[in-house]
C-alpha cells in the first residue's frame, strides 16, 4: 500500500509540474524546424537521421540545466545573466536574442500561411487572425489558460507520426542511418547538421523554459518531478522529428524532388506520392506548430529580453504591471505578421538561415549557463555533474568548430 501510495504521489506532482519542459521541447517542431527536417529529408534521404541522437541528448542536458537553475534560484535565465555578468553583456546578448527570434516569428506566421493556403485560404485572412487570436490568448489569459492551450497543442503533433507511417518508408534503412552515422564531408550536409541543430536546440527555447519553471512556481523539492517532464518532453520531440525526416525521405528524396520551396510545399509534394491522408496530416501539423510557436517565440523573447533588462514580466501580471513586457510581445507579433503580408520578402530563406543563426548562437548562450549551473553558491549541491559539463561542453566545441569548418569552406570558395 505504502509503494502505490508513493506512486500516486510521484505521478499527483509530476502532473503538477507538467507543462513547462514538455511545451518547450516540443515547440522545437515549428514552421522553422518542419522545413528544416523536412529538407534534410528531401536533400538527404535517411542519412541524417543518426544526428538528432546526439542532439536529442544535448537537448535534455541544457533543458534540466535550466530546469534545475530555475528550480533552485527562482529567477529566468536572462535575470541570472544580468546579476552575475553586468548590465553591458546582458544587453548585447538579448539584442542578438531578439533580432533572431524575429526572423523566428516571421517564419512561423510563414509557416501558418502556407499551410491553409493549400487548404484556399489568403495568407491576408489567415495571418491577421492568428495574430490577433495568439494576442489576445497571452494578454486576456492566466498562465494556467496559455499552458493548458500549449498542451493541448502538443497532442497534435501526433499527426506527423502518422504521415511518417502513410509514407511507407524503407524502416530497415531508416533504422540503421538512425544508428550508424555516415557524415558526407560537403558544405550543404554541415550547413543542414548546423541547421538542424539550431532548430532542435534553439537558444530562446532554455530563456523560456527557464522562466516558464520559475512563474510556474516550481521548486528545488519538486525538481525530481520536473526533470522527468522535461525528459519525456524532448523524447517526444525527437520521435516527431525523425518522422518529419523519414517521410520526405521515403518520398521526396526518392523521387527525385530534393528542392522543396517551405514546409507546405513538402505537404504538397507528399499528396502524389503518399496519398491525400498524409498531405493533408502534414498540412496540419504545420499549421498546429506554426501558430503555436507564434504564441510561444514572441513570449519567450518579451520574457527573456523584460528579465533581461530589469522589467517586470509574466502572463499572470496584468499590462498596466508589466507593460514593458507586453508592448515588447504586442511589438514582435504585429511586426512578425506585418512582414509577412509584404510581397517579395524571401521567407524560405528567413526560415532556414534563422535555424542556422541559432546553431551559431547557441554556443555563446551555454557558455552562460555552463558558468552558472556550476556556481556553488548559486545552487549548492545542486550544480552540474561531470558528464553534464562534457555534453555541453563538447556541443560549444563542436558547434565553434563546425562554424569554422563552414567559414572556411565559404571563403575558400567550396560552399
Amino acid at each position: 500500500m505504502n509503494f502505490l501510495k508513493r506512486w500516486k504521489n510521484h505521478i499527483l506532482i509530476f502532473l503538477a509540474v507538467l507543462g513547462p519542459g514538455f511545451i518547450t521541447a516540443n515547440v522545437d517542431n515549428d514552421a522553422g524546424g518542419i522545413y528544416t527536417y523536412s529538407l534534410a529529408g528531401a536533400r538527404f534521404g535517411y542519412s541524417l537521421l543518426w544526428t538528432l541522437i546526439p542532439i536529442t541528448f544535448v537537448l535534455v542536458v541544457v533543458q534540466e540545466m535550466c530546469a534545475r537553475m530555475g528550480a533552485v534560484t527562482g529567477k529566468g535565465l536572462a535575470d541570472l545573466i544580468r546579476e552575475e555578468f553586468g548590465f553591458r553583456i546582458t544587453f548585447f546578448l538579448m539584442l542578438a536574442l531578439t533580432a533572431a527570434n524575429l526572423t523566428n516569428v516571421m517564419a512561423e506566421f510563414a509557416g501558418v500561411a502556407s499551410s491553409l493556403q493549400i487548404l484556399g485560404i489568403s495568407k491576408y485572412i489567415s495571418v491577421p487572425l492568428a495574430a490577433a487570436g495568439v494576442w489576445l490568448l497571452v494578454v486576456k489569459g492566466s498562465y494556467k489558460t496559455v499552458e493548458k492551450v500549449f498542451l493541448f497543442a502538443c497532442s497534435f503533433y501526433i499527426c506527423y507520426i502518422f504521415a511518417g507511417v502513410l509514407a511507407k518508408p524503407d524502416w530497415l534503412q531508416a533504422a540503421e542511418s538512425t544508428i550508424i552515422p555516415k557524415i558526407q564531408w560537403e558544405p550543404g550536409y554541415l550547413l543542414m547538421i548546423m541547421g538542424i541543430t539550431g532548430a532542435t536546440v534553439a537558444p530562446w527555447m532554455q530563456f523560456y523554459l527557464q522562466s516558464a519553471i520559475v512563474e510556474k512556481g516550481v521548486e528545488a523539492k519538486q525538481y525530481a518531478q520536473s526533470r522527468v517532464e522535461v525528459i519525456v518532453g524532448c523524447f517526444v520531440a525527437l520521435v516527431v522529428a525523425l518522422f518529419i525526416t523519414i517521410s520526405c525521405a521515403a518520398t521526396l528524396f526518392m523521387a527525385g524532388q530534393r528542392d522543396i520551396v517551405d514546409a507546405a510545399d513538402a505537404a504538397i509534394a507528399l499528396r502524389p506520392l503518399a496519398g491525400e491522408h498524409a498531405s493533408l496530416l502534414f498540412a496540419l501539423g504545420l499549421f498546429n506548430g506554426s501558430l503555436f510557436a507564434a504564441s510561444i517565440l514572441p513570449l519567450a523573447t518579451a520574457y527573456t529580453a523584460c528579465e533581461g533588462l530589469g522589467f517586470e514580466a509574466g502572463v499572470n501580471k496584468k499590462f498596466k504591471e508589466a507593460p514593458v513586457f507586453y508592448w515588447l510581445y504586442t511589438l514582435l507579433i504585429v511586426v512578425g505578421a506585418g512582414l509577412i503580408l509584404i510581397p517579395g520578402i524571401p521567407l524560405v530563406k528567413v526560415a532556414y538561415l534563422s535555424q542556422v543563426a541559432n546553431g551559431v548562437l547557441l554556443p555563446v548562450v551555454l557558455v552562460f549557463m555552463l558558468k552558472l549551473s556550476n556556481r556553488k553558491d548559486l545552487l549548492g549541491n545542486m550544480t552540474n555533474s561531470r558528464g553534464h559539463n562534457f555534453i555541453a561542453g563538447s556541443t560549444v566545441v563542436g558547434l565553434v568548430v563546425l562554424s569554422i569548418v563552414l567559414l572556411a569552406m565559404q571563403l575558400l570558395g567550396k560552399a
